[in-house]
Formats: structure tokens, C-alpha cells, sequence
């Protein structure tokens, strides 16, 4: 299945905040509509919505009554400054943003050229990425064993990408379809459940056991045995500076105990989750609608007055992360030292 798709001039995308009671889909036909996605959720996870931003400006260019390169350029400029302010953290977003106009700017010829140049631009970014996820989930399934029980937190599943493989499920997927014999445990991951409602949706779609586990519980099972190793994905990894890891809040708790306890903590990213541009202090970590915690179903469950703070994600330092898989390898500590070996 694909997560976000091209179609006539459309941009078709399921809408994940339905799931897993309905699969329904979202038809996109200009910018705002992709941004209204993106911000609310209806599509989400770094690369899935790294796709999204580059066919929003497949959206723009495709319905441009532009006569002209230079006017073609401004409202690309201004459509990416649209999407640009939807999320702030997922680095997938602004990377692709960045190549799309990479694209408009180098296309040889006149408006039309330029226009078929990012929509082809946008449309090849599915299969990329999925081929990326793919490869990444060979490559990280070498270091899952058979019997493994796997922990997991948010949904790093084919939802959150392209499509058809994933991330850190991806590297699950793989090792399920060699043979392997594995367990997943995912997190319910507060605030809106991304763990209980996609990880669990897919696993059980393709067949993989799973448990569901309050967040809480992370700990005790590790101290139990009863996770042999955690995979996550990411949303950025700072590789201009020690290639902290920004994942969904939580995560960083989660590595702690992983350390505490010797469990092997991994993370999945596709080298265009690295950022080689800023210094982690440069980053804004995202706080979303305090909603999303005071409410359940429309429900107000915090007394009324009682401020929150809704961060969307939080930092993991690398000494807490044993390795990282990209789509060319995986990468061990010192992680900015062999990150080199990888290439950019």
C-alpha cells in the first residue's frame, strides 16, 4: 500500500487520524490542503511527510497560470514557505522542500519544462523512498535474531513512510519475511496513541505478533528480560554536531532504561533524516495543541486551568544509542566518526 500518492493531478494521502476504525483518504488539489494534512496529522512519520511537502509543490507548480520562469519560481518559493511552517522538527520535510526547488531551478527550458520537472521530481520520490526503506530493513535485520521480542514506540511502519516497508518496522518486516521467528512490543505512545493504533494496525496486518504496553511499562518489562531489543525511528539526527537523535517524546526515557538494563537500543533513518546543516541548539522541538492531553474523544479529562506542556518530540544523546541503520549501512559509535564512512 502507498501512504501518499500522485494521481492526475491530485494528491491522494490516507488519513492515519481515522485509523484503525476507518481507512479513509484525503484528496489534496492545492498547497493549503497538503499543509492542513501535515500539520493535523493526517499524514505523518519523517519521510511520509517529506513526500508530502515535495508533491505539495508538485500541487503548486502543476496548477500554475504562470506565464513566465520567474513567476513559476515565486510561487514555489511562497508554496514552500507554506509547507516550510507546518512542522518544524522532521528534518524529511525541509530536505525535500530544499530538492524540489533544487529541481525547478536547474530544469533546462520554459515554464512547462520546469513544471513537468518537479511533478516528475515529486512522483519519484515514493519509489525512493520505499527502495530506501527496503534496503534499510536488510540491512538492519542482521542484527535481530529469531525468538527476538522487539520493542518499539510510535509508528515507524510503512504509514509513516512512503509506503510498503518502514523504518524501524521495516527492519522488523525484512527479518519476518527471511524466516525469522519475532515478538513486537509497542508502546501505546501518549499522546495520541501512534503505538496503539498504526504500529499494532500494521503488525497485525502483515501477520508479526504484538503486545500493546502503557508507556510506563517499558521499564519493568526491561528489567523483567522481556525485551530483547528497541528500534525506533527518527525525525532528525544532528550529524553537524554528535548526531543526537529527536524522535517522539518519550523515546529518550526509553533509552535510558534500555542502557540501565544492556538492551540493545537501535534506531532506523534514511540518511535524508540526517542533518549535516544545524547545530542541535538551532532545533525547535515542536509543542503541539495541548488538547491532544486534555482531552480523550472530545472529553476534557484535566481540570479546567491546569496548564500543560505538549512537546511533539524530545532529544536522545548518542551515548544511549548502540547503533543507527540507514539504507547504506549501519553506523556504531563514534557515530560522527564512521557516519563518514557512510557517506552524505
Amino acid at each position: 500500500m502507498r501512504t501518499v500518492w500522485w494521481e492526475k493531478g491530485r494528491v491522494l494521502l490516507i488519513n492515519q487520524k481515522t485509523l484503525p476504525e476507518t481507512l479513509e483518504y484525503v484528496e489534496c488539489r492545492d498547497v493549503h490542503r497538503v499543509a492542513h494534512a501535515i500539520k493535523t496529522l493526517e499524514i505523518r512519520g519523517a519521510p511520509a511527510i517529506g513526500v508530502a511537502a515535495a508533491m505539495a509543490l508538485a500541487l503548486a507548480a502543476y496548477t500554475s497560470q504562470a506565464a513566465s520562469r520567474e513567476k513559476l519560481w515565486s510561487e514555489l518559493t511562497d508554496a514552500a514557505a507554506v509547507i516550510r511552517a507546518t512542522r518544524p522538527t522532521a528534518r524529511n520535510l525541509f530536505w525535500a522542500v530544499e530538492r524540489v526547488l533544487r529541481k525547478a531551478k536547474s530544469v533546462a527550458g520554459g515554464v512547462r519544462a520546469v513544471v513537468d520537472g518537479v511533478v516528475n521530481e515529486a512522483v519519484s520520490m515514493v519509489e525512493e523512498d520505499i527502495a530506501t526503506n527496503k534496503a534499510m530493513g536488510t540491512q538492519g535485520s542482521a542484527l535481530l535474531d529469531d525468538g527476538d521480542v522487539v520493542g518499539t514506540i510510535c509508528n515507524a511502519g510503512w504509514l509513516a513512510t512512503a509506503g510498503e516497508y518502514g523504518t524501524a518496522l521495516g527492519v522488523i518486516k525484512v527479518a519476518h519475511e527471511q524466516g525469522k521467528c519475532l515478538s513486537v512490543i509497542a508502546l501505546e505512545t501518549r499522546p495520541i496513541l501512534q503505538g496503539a493504533r498504526l504500529t499494532a494496525f500494521e503488525l497485525k496486518q502483515d501477520g508479526i505478533d504484538v503486545k500493546v504496553i502503557c508507556d510506563g511499562a517499558v521499564g519493568y518489562l526491561f528489567s523483567k528480560g522481556l525485551i530483547d531489543k528497541f528500534i525506533c525511528g527518527a525525525d532528525r539526527i544532528i550529524a553537524a554536531d554528535d548526531c543526537s537523535v529527536i524522535n517522539k517524546v518519550g523515546t529518550h526515557t526509553v533509552s535510558i532504561a534500555a542502557k540501565q538494563y544492556d538492551v540493545p537500543f537501535y534506531v532506523a533513518a534514511p540518511l535524508s533524516t540526517f542533518d549535516f546543516q544545524h547545530r542541535l541548539r538551532d532545533v525547535r522541538i515542536e509543542e503541539r495543541d495541548a488538547k491532544e492531553i486534555t482531552e480523550i474523544n472530545g472529553r476534557r479529562i484535566v481540570p479546567p486551568g491546569v496548564p500543560v506542556f505538549n512537546p511533539a518530540f524530545d532529544i536522545t544523546p548518542p551515548e544511549f544509542v548502540s547503533a543507527i541503520i540507514t539504507e547504506r549501512g549501519i553506523i556504531y559509535p563514534p557515530f560522527t566518526t564512521n557516519l563518514r564512512n557512510i557517506g552524505k
